[in-house]
């Protein structure tokens, strides 16, 4: 199975790194599009392991990652919630002048509301799947200042996160404060897969029912029993998610 690294430049042009996942025994007859979590990368478990598993059904994908991130270039305390959305519109630009437009959107965690917020913008998409994602993002601006009060009161300040530390300006609490998801759930008509755990600690298992609510296409919750935010705590959940993806998105891809 093809595992094949690509790049492309962004809006403020910053070379973003990704890896195009494709079936070696078969033509791709779809593609999708998979943005990551908060700090991760394209290069997170779960997100290799639904990315392959999915090209063995025919879905192409490309894995990303964000601006400042893994191997993209650029610094990660510049960037905020619309620059995501603006790289995800710059791999679809990517998609569209090199392969074949995206009909899937996938995303994790806080990629799943970039996803979201963007959708209305891709023309060729056709369906969208979030993975313990927020269906607002105020809540993780909170988060980032009770974890270090000096990003509002002195303009930035490092937060550790998985074990690494990063520096979050000011502009990032504004970016993740003023997004209305509420808004942009509304406009979501696109055929709508929710994946999220009632025993996520990292986001409640309200803000997928909260997306139910919500948008306005089909929209489905799996719950996925037992699990995590980082889908590490069951061995079988990325196969699951992968081939529940697949048989899902068969009803409103087109071949």
């Amino acid at each position: 199975m093809p595992s094949t690294r690509v790049q492309f430049t962004n809006a403020r042009g910053f070379k973003l790194s990704g890896i195009i996942e494709q079936s070696a025994e078969s033509p791709t007859s779809n593609f999708a599009i998979f943005a990551h979590c908060f700090t991760c990368t394209k290069d997170l478990k779960a997100i290799v392991r639904i990315s392959r598993n999915l090209s063995k059904q025919n879905i192409g994908v490309l894995r990303f990652d964000f601006t400042g991130l893994g191997n993209s270039a650029g610094e990660f305390s510049d960037t905020n919630f619309e620059t995501n959305c603006d790289d995800i519109l710059s791999a679809v630009k990517f998609l569209n002048e090199e392969h074949q437009p995206p009909n899937l959107l996938i995303g994790h965690s806080l990629g799943g509301a970039a996803m979201i917020a963007t959708a209305k913008k891709i023309a060729s998409a056709r369906a969208i799947c979030t993975i313990a994602s927020p269906s607002e993002t105020f809540h993780l601006a909170e988060f980032l200042l009770k974890q270090n009060p000096r990003i509002e009161t002195e303009g930035q300040g490092e937060v550790t996160i998985g074990g690494r530390t990063y520096l979050m300006k000011q502009q990032l609490l504004d970016s993740l404060r003023r997004q209305p998801m509420e808004e942009h759930l509304a406009n979501l008509t696109l055929p709508f897969l929710v994946f999220h755990s009632p025993t996520d600690k990292t986001l409640s298992y309200q803000h997928a029912i909260n997306m139910h609510q919500r948008s306005q296409g089909p929209t489905s919750i799996v719950t996925l029993d037992n699990s995590d935010h980082l889908l590490v705590n069951r061995s079988d959940d990325v196969e699951y998610v992968a081939d529940l993806i697949t048989s899902w998105s068969k009803r409103y891809l087109a071949e």
